[in-house]
C-alpha cells in the first residue's frame, strides 16, 4: 500500500524569520576574516610618523614608499663598524660580550679581529653579490653586518641562503653545501629580514647595484641573493624578538637614523614578495 505523503503547511511569518537567520549565519565568516587579518598586522609606534607614507600600501607601491624611507641614513665608515657592533649586538645577560649570529656564541667584544677564535664583520648579504666590496654604503650597513667566528664567517663565505646541507662545525644548528648556508633557527628570521631590507634600500639609484632577492642559489658576483622562498618561509617561522628588535632602534637611535622595516612589519615581507 502506497505511504501517504504529508504537507505541513508554515506560517509566512515564520519562514521569513528562517531566512533571515540563515542569512546571518552565511555572513558570519565573512565578519570573522577581517577580525583575523588585523591581528596578523604589526602595529608600530613609528607608523604614524616615520612609515605614514607606506601605511595602506601594497606590492611594488610598498617596497617603492619604504625605499624612499630609508635610503635617508647617516653613514658609519667600515672602521666604526667594529665599535657599532660591540653595540648593537651585546650579549644581554653580559655586557662586556657580543653575540655572534650564526654560532650564538658570546663572546668578549674585546676578541674582534682576524685571527683564529676571534670575530669578525659578517656581511649577511654578500659583499661579492653586486661587488660593493667594504665601501661606504651597503659594505658598512649596520642592518646586514653582525658579529661571527673567523673561521664559520669563513665557511658561510659568499653563498647564498638554503635548506640543507653538513652541520658547520663551531655554529650548532647551522648547516652547509657547496652552493649554500643554513643558520641556527634562532636566527633564520633574521636573516631573511637583513637580506630583504638590503634589497629595498639598495635600489641602483645611488651608485651601487640594485639588490634584489632571487629564487636561485650560486648566484656569484650577481647582485641577486637566493633563496627567495626559503627566506619568507624563515621570516615566518622565526618573527622579530627582543634581541633584533632593540638592535634595531640602536641603529636608529644612534647610528644611520634609519630602520629594517620588516622588523617593525614582519608582514610586509609577504605584501612586497
Amino acid at each position: 500500500m502506497p505511504v501517504r505523503r504529508t504537507t505541513r503547511w508554515i506560517p509566512l511569518s515564520l519562514l521569513a524569520a528562517a531566512a533571515l537567520t540563515a542569512g546571518v549565519l552565511a555572513q558570519a565568516p565573512a565578519t570573522a576574516s577581517p577580525t583575523a587579518a588585523t591581528a596578523s598586522t604589526t602595529v608600530s609606534p613609528y607608523d604614524d610618523t616615520y612609515y605614514q607614507n607606506a601605511i595602506g600600501k601594497s606590492g611594488a607601491e610598498l617596497k617603492s614608499a619604504l625605499h624612499t624611507i630609508i635610503k635617508s641614513q647617516s653613514k658609519v665608515t667600515y672602521d666604526q663598524v667594529w665599535n657599532a657592533l660591540k653595540d648593537t649586538d651585546e650579549d644581554p645577560a653580559n655586557s662586556a660580550n657580543v653575540i655572534e649570529v650564526y654560532s650564538g656564541k658570546s663572546i668578549s667584544k674585546s676578541l674582534s679581529g682576524g685571527d683564529a677564535h676571534d670575530w669578525n664583520r659578517e656581511h649577511v648579504w654578500a659583499k661579492s653579490h653586486g661587488d660593493f666590496g667594504t665601501a661606504t654604503g651597503p659594505g658598512t650597513d649596520l642592518h646586514h653586518l653582525r658579529p661571527e667566528d673567523v673561521t664559520v664567517n669563513s665557511i658561510r663565505g659568499n653563498k647564498d641562503f638554503d635548506n640543507g646541507g653538513s652541520a658547520v662545525s663551531g655554529a650548532p644548528g647551522s648547516y652547509t653545501d657547496s652552493d649554500s648556508f643554513e643558520p641556527r633557527n634562532a636566527v633564520k628570521g633574521d636573516v631573511a629580514r637583513m637580506i630583504l631590507y638590503m634589497a629595498v634600500r639598495y635600489d641602483g639609484d645611488d651608485g651601487f647595484a640594485d639588490l634584489e632577492p632571487n629564487d636561485k642559489v650560486s648566484n656569484g658576483s650577481q647582485p641577486y641573493m637566493g633563496r627567495l622562498s626559503v627566506l619568507k618561509q624563515w621570516s615566518l617561522q622565526d618573527p622579530p624578538d627582543a634581541f633584533e628588535k632593540r638592535r634595531n632602534q640602536v641603529i636608529y637611535d644612534k647610528y644611520q637614523h634609519n630602520r629594517n622595516p620588516f622588523i617593525d612589519h614582519p608582514e610586509w615581507v609577504e605584501s612586497i614578495w
